[in-house]
């Protein structure tokens, strides 16, 4: 599946993701949210923002990052805060 068609995920982050190193769904979902986040900062995209961490998550559990529970944007959230 292309990553262009997960929720939350545009051609844009599609094109981040695949410059990263991540080409389809599957390997972003292998790969995991917080793992694909660095990886696309690292190599892509110095500036990632929190938004672009909940979309990933969104991605990878197929909700949109609105239904992400509340727990796990707070883990995610001091996750992005570590990684500044």
């Amino acid at each position: 599946m292309q990553i262009s068609n997960m929720p939350n995920l545009g051609k844009v982050n599609e094109e981040k993701l695949n410059l990263a190193g991540i080409r389809t769904a599957e390997e972003l979902v292998a790969i995991g949210t917080e793992s694909a986040y660095l990886k696309t900062k690292h190599l892509v995209d110095k500036v990632a923002c929190l938004h672009f961490l909940y979309a990933l998550e969104g991605a990878i559990c197929n909700i949109p990052k609105k239904g992400i529970p509340i727990q796990r944007k707070a883990e995610l959230k001091s996750f992005y805060q570590e990684n500044q």
